[in-house]
């Protein structure tokens, strides 16, 4: 029978030592657990004919209270890997530090994003975009009478709501205020992507805007360096400043310093601070 030279012995031993230390520690290692951060859920949309996911943020009262109700604040472009993170860290710094009024944020993850958030175009350019583009009326039907319905059933709510999004999504933004302004009552766009269908929704804001209703609504916008934006939202800006009704209070932000791709986060940010400010504390009632 052979035997071990002393230096093989020696491996050997070292090797059985490391192999073991290895494996105590596999053993006694704590196993890593999911990080939560909100909610999701689904709905299987008849006027879109497909199932949407939904992912939401709740700040931090509501779970603690039985009757705090909320408004509530819907995000195109609200997946995981879209923008519901990050606009999810802002809502909760900014009511944490008393800078922004606490909203429920529902976040509409894509499924076709151009799609959904485009209106008809005669442009052929725009036509090319994606396989189908023109419709935002029905992504408007699902979420007032599929998506909204579903929120107020699951979550507190009073009846305050607004949307938030930029490039395609704020081009949905603004279209609604112009076509549908009940819908919610304060609008955020940033970086509106308002050359879609040869800038036609900037060139008839002015006539537009005089459907606007009278109940009151908050628009807000944000512009980066991009060139392609600047016509279409001055367009705009100025038949607000000539033709706005006395109902729509709105601010414009350009943020020359930020790009197209940037602009979403700091925008939100100064916009939440500027629209969803907390409201003035009532002075106690004389004695």
């Amino acid at each position: 029978m052979s035997r071990l030279r002393p230096p093989m012995l020696l491996l050997l031993v070292v090797l059985l030592v490391a192999g073991g230390a290895r494996g105590q520690a596999a053993v006694s290692a704590p196993a890593a657990e999911p990080l939560v951060i909100g909610q999701t859920f689904t709905i299987q949309s008849k006027v879109l004919g497909e199932t949407r996911r939904l992912n939401v943020f709740v700040p931090s009262g509501y779970a603690e209270s039985t009757t705090l109700r909320l408004p509530v604040l819907y995000m195109p472009d609200g997946g995981l890997a879209e923008d519901f993170l990050h606009v999810a860290g802002l809502v909760q710094v900014l009511v944490g530090n008393g800078a922004m009024r606490p909203f429920i944020l529902v976040g509409i993850e894509n499924t076709e994003r151009r799609r959904d958030l485009t209106g008809p175009t005669t442009n052929e350019k725009d036509k090319k975009i994606a396989p189908r583009v023109g419709g935002s009326a029905a992504f408007r039907r699902f979420i007032l009478e599929e998506l909204m319905p579903d929120v107020k059933r699951r979550y507190r709510t009073t009846t305050e709501t607004a949307i938030v999004g930029g490039s395609l999504a704020g081009l949905f933004v603004v279209e609604t205020l112009l076509l549908e302004p009940d819908l919610f009552d304060t609008y955020l766009a940033f970086d509106p992507s308002l050359w879609w269908n040869n800038e036609l929704l900037a060139s008839q804001a002015s006539t537009l805007l005089q459907g606007a209703g009278r109940t009151p609504k908050v628009l807000c916008l944000a512009t980066s360096s991009n060139g392609e934006i600047e016509a279409p939202v001055g367009q705009l800006t100025q038949a607000l400043g000539h033709h706005t009704p006395k109902n729509i209070t709105w601010h414009h932000q350009h943020m020359p310093q930020e790009t197209h791709q940037t602009i979403y986060h700091p925008a939100a940010l100064q916009a939440f601070r500027v629209v969803f400010k907390p409201l003035p504390t009532p002075a106690p009632a004389a004695r």
